[in-house]
């Protein structure tokens, strides 16, 4: 007796993204994460020539980023207002902040706000199905827009820019003209890299994140973003397009890297400078080939454990600093008016409403005539 074969399905065969054409390409949101002044505005400007869309308007470029920021407009206001609210700069140091911005991130109408947004500039045209989002300040709300691209059908993806850290503090000193010190700027660029990592862990798994090392990007832009491509699966890399390429030559500048300073140079305190090393050392594992792995997480949780230790330990120092600041402030606040204090509330608006609606109509009135209230 002979087993019968089984014959031809009609089932579709799935089609070859190469043969599509851009509107048929999988819908995908590339969040282009990382410190300022770490080379996350040439990636966006990169992905933008070959192919994926930045969201318009965009921030005007200036004298700090001549070639423009690749940065939608809308997005950096909704993180400056969301910033804003939660009570955190765009360079906080504080290990606490993550959970200020995430309690932010979590309301149903940011949510809603943000995937409507997304959806819009989705909508703008057919070709437009990869979307580049990038924003200094884009990784305190990673979660946030994590959600909004799933709701519109997209997969979100992640690319976080590596830059030696000496080299972020010394951009941001020379450009912005901060005078914040090293030793807060190191911090802050500690808090923000170890709390990214942990925030795109999830995406390992399906692919889903990529860690460019900046001195890649301008050593040999085609090939490592050709390498993102093929982690994100990104349509637009896969297939770009020859004059693209050239535009792509023309755009990158590899004197771009103009501040090249060592960790030495920034005279750290010394467990700081240590936690700041350590660091920069794991997360490069990160950019290479199959070295995204446990090990490199586990370390990477034990250095942003030591950091939020060390950051305990100096709020604990300087509390007296703390507060002398704050007497300061109360000083000089002497001489303004004092705001008007609030009418004193009477005992029954203390009373819950659930239980003053317990209360028989009757005995409430009497109540308030004994008041002389009219409610």
């Amino acid at each position: 007796m002979t087993t019968p074969t089984s014959g031809p399905t009609n089932a579709p065969t799935p089609a070859d993204p190469a043969d599509l054409s851009p509107e048929a390409y999988p819908r995908k949101v590339l969040f282009v994460a990382g410190a300022g002044r770490s080379g996350t505005s040439t990636m966006a400007g990169l992905m933008q020539i070959l192919g994926l869309h930045v969201p318009q308007p965009e921030v005007v470029a200036d004298e700090t980023n001549p070639k423009g920021f690749g940065e939608p407009a809308w997005a950096v206001e909704h993180h400056d207002r969301l910033l804003k609210e939660a009570g955190v700069q765009v360079s906080d140091a504080r290990p606490d902040a993550w959970f200020e911005t995430g309690r932010v991130s979590t309301r149903e109408p940011e949510r809603i706000k943000t995937a409507e947004w997304l959806e819009s500039h989705f909508s703008e045209s057919p070709d437009y199905t990869e979307l580049v989002v990038k924003d200094p300040r884009l990784s305190w709300f990673l979660s946030l827009w994590r959600v909004a691209a799933i709701r519109t059908g997209a997969t979100p993806v992640f690319a976080t820019m590596l830059r030696p850290p000496a080299e972020v503090v010394g951009s941001k000193q020379k450009y912005y003209a901060n005078r914040l010190g090293s030793a807060h700027l190191a911090a802050s660029w500690l808090n923000m890299l170890l709390h990214t990592e942990r925030a795109t862990r999830e995406s390992v798994a399906d692919g889903g994140r990529s860690f460019v090392r900046y001195a890649d990007l301008l050593d040999d832009w085609t090939k490592t973003t050709m390498q993102v491509g093929e982690q994100l699966d990104l349509q637009h890399l896969l297939h770009a397009k020859s004059e693209a390429i050239r535009d792509g030559h023309r755009f990158v500048d590899p004197g771009l890297r103009r501040v090249t300073q060592s960790l030495a140079d920034l005279n750290l305190p010394p467990r700081l400078h240590e936690i700041t090393g350590d660091t920069w050392h794991e997360l490069n594992k990160l950019a290479d080939p199959g070295g995204d792995t446990p090990e490199v997480h586990a370390a990477l949780d034990s250095l942003r454990e030591a950091y939020v230790e060390l950051y305990e330990e100096a709020e604990a120092i300087s509390r007296s600093s703390v507060v002398a600041a704050e007497q300061r402030v109360r000083k000089q606040g002497k001489g303004a008016p004092r705001p008007a204090a609030p009418a004193p509330s009477s005992l029954v608006d203390k009373v819950p409403h659930d239980l003053r609606a317990k209360i028989p109509p009757s005995v409430r009135r009497g109540v308030r005539k004994a008041l002389g209230r009219s409610r």
